[in-house]
Parts: C-alpha cells; sequence; structure tokens
C-alpha cells in the first residue's frame, strides 16, 4: 500500500524528514547562479525527495522567484543528466503521458513502451496518464492508440487504459478455475484463439487472481499459460500477452529483465533505462535490484556503472538508492 505521497516501502526514495520547499528551492537556485552548475546540490535534493515533495519545491519555487524550476534545469544542465532531471519534476502522470506519446511519435511506434506502461500502472495512474496526455496534446491518449495500432493489440491496449482491474488481493478459487477452463476453451482447445477472452481475463482480474488462474491453466492443460501464449499468439499481441504475465508472476523480476535489456547488446537505451528508474524508484526498486542480482548474478550497481558515467550515472545510481558499497 502507498503510503501519502505515492512512497511504497520497498521503494528507494523515500520522503525527506523535516521538509522544507522554500529552503529547498533556495538552495537549487543558488546552486545554478552565477558561474558554473554544482551538479552535486542538485542531485542530492532531487534524490532524496519524493515526487510529492519535489512539486512542492517547483510551486515554492515559482512562488520566490517568478520562474519556471524546470525551464532553470533545462538550461543549467545537459545530455541524459538533463533528461533525468527533467522526469523527476514533472508528476508521474505527465512523466509517462511524455513517454507515451515519444513512443508514438514519427513514423513507427515502440510498441514495448506502451505495453510498460499501460500493463504495470495501477488504475489511478492510468486515470492521471489518460488526462495528463489529454491536456499535453491535440489528441486523446485512446485515440492516438487507436490510430497508431491495430488489430488484437489494438483492442488489449484499449482495454488496459479503461483502467478496469480489479485491485483487491482477494482470490476466488472458484472464480479462477472458470477462468483458466474459458482460457483453455478459447485457445487450446478450438481451432483459431479467441482473443477477446484472453483480454478480458487479463485485463480485469487483479494479478494475484491471475496468479491462480495460471496454476490453475497448468492442473488443467499440464502447460504453462506463457507456452499456451506463445503457441496461440503472435507478434505485439503475443508480446503484450507474455508481459502481462510476466509482471502478473514478478513484478520486480519484469523490471530487472527490463532493466538488463535496457543495458546489454550494443549501447544503452537510455530512454527505457531512465523510464524504468523514475517510475519505479518510489515503488519497488529495492525488491527489482534484489531480482537483477539474482538473475544475472551482477548488481545493478556495476551494470549502470559500465554503461554509462558522470553525472547521469551517479543521479541514476542514488536513484536506486545505491553507492558503491553495493558492489
Amino acid at each position: 500500500m502507498a503510503a501519502k505521497g505515492g512512497y511504497n516501502a520497498r521503494g528507494t526514495i523515500k520522503p525527506c524528514p523535516g521538509f522544507n520547499a522554500y529552503h529547498d528551492a533556495e538552495n537549487l537556485r543558488n546552486a545554478m547562479k552565477g558561474l558554473g552548475t554544482n551538479e552535486d546540490e542538485i542531485i542530492e535534493i532531487l534524490t532524496t525527495r519524493t515526487n510529492f515533495q519535489r512539486q512542492k519545491i517547483i510551486e515554492a519555487f515559482k512562488s520566490s522567484y517568478d520562474q519556471s524550476l524546470i525551464d532553470e534545469l533545462r538550461s543549467e544542465l545537459g545530455g541524459y543528466f538533463e533528461s533525468v532531471a527533467e522526469g523527476l519534476m514533472l508528476t508521474p502522470g505527465k512523466f509517462d503521458a511524455k513517454e507515451m506519446a515519444n513512443a508514438m511519435e514519427g513514423v513507427g511506434t515502440d510498441e514495448h513502451v506502451l505495453i510498460e506502461v499501460l500493463a504495470t500502472r495501477t488504475n489511478k495512474q492510468l486515470w492521471e496518464l489518460a488526462e495528463a496526455y489529454q491536456s499535453e496534446n491535440a489528441s486523446s491518449l485512446k485515440d492516438d492508440l487507436k490510430s497508431e495500432n491495430s488489430g488484437d493489440f489494438e483492442e488489449l491496449l484499449v482495454s488496459l487504459l479503461k483502467a478496469k482491474r480489479e485491485e483487491s488481493n482477494y482470490v476466488d478459487g472458484d472464480l479462477a478455475n472458470q477462468d483458466a477452463k474459458a482460457l483453455f476453451a478459447a485457445g487450446e482447445d478450438k481451432w483459431g484463439t479467441d482473443e477477446t477472452t484472453f483480454i478480458k481475463v487479463f485485463c480485469r482480474r487483479n494479478f494475484a487472481h491471475l496468479r491462480r488462474v495460471f496454476e490453475e491453466y497448468y492442473q488443467i492443460t499440464n502447460k504453462d499459460i506463457e507456452d499456451t501464449i506463445k503457441d496461440e499468439m503472435s507478434g505485439t499481441f503475443q508480446m503484450a500477452m507474455l508481459a502481462l504475465v510476466q509482471y502478473a508472476k514478478n513484478p520486480a523480476a519484469y523490471f530487472a529483465t527490463k532493466l538488463y535489456e535496457s543495458m546489454s547488446g550494443a549501447g544503452t537505451d537510455d530512454r527505457s533505462l531512465i523510464r524504468i528508474i523514475i517510475s519505479r524508484c518510489e515503488v519497488d526498486m529495492i525488491d527489482i535490484k534484489a531480482e537483477f542480482m539474482r538473475l544475472y548474478g551482477k548488481s545493478l550497481y556495476s551494470y549502470i556503472q559500465d554503461d554509462v558515467g558522470g553525472d547521469y550515472a551517479k543521479i541514476l545510481l542514488r536513484l536506486c538508492g545505491m553507492d558503491e558499497d553495493e558492489e
């Protein structure tokens, strides 16, 4: 259960005790005044305040100096360090809205981003995302999702955006068995696949219930639900359904894998690296770090250090609650 201000006990960013928004605003202004910029002071403040507290700092900065703190940070910082700082100052809804808009901008669509955001946010976060997207763009998120995608994948994304998921941890064993039988009937037990049944179950049931559904499905079919999805579905729809299963089974492992993928191979997917760390640092980054070590036998700290450097690495590591001692 998230506490006041949106942070979670398993997040690495906690509310700063004795918080004073006007004091922080003054320190940030001093860090950006004159010749040179005190990046360490900026990092210290931004990575030890929750998003709720950062919004108060933005208000205090505007009240005290009649300037936009985000604009000032943009003018003083550069590169991916600037991207992280700006992302931290946006509300979660506006941050997600910006990521979604970027994913659908120009030629082609980054379906991985659409799936990651829509599959892992709470109902409240999805409502805030849709509202922020509408206010920042000329069209609604629903309309853009429909224009940029098609078929079963489009239907799944729009269904997730409706934010109709039951969010308790209650598991109804009889209903889970019924759901498992319905999925079997819609897939393995017929010629072709009834994707609508899969979409309904995967977008409406709470994640604890879905885990029970997956267990019941295995008992009925002697087959993992992921194997059925791989056999019965294809393309982006398959990719999205697998992401939902993996997130339902273990959210921290899902994001640990996404972080690993952002830093493996040729080059670094900096946008994904930044998005995941910013969006999870107040939620479950402690668990993500543990899963990262379990899955890859190497700390998240060492991967970030190897892949990025300078103030960019420093601010990411601080958001992850890590320093050299973790190595």
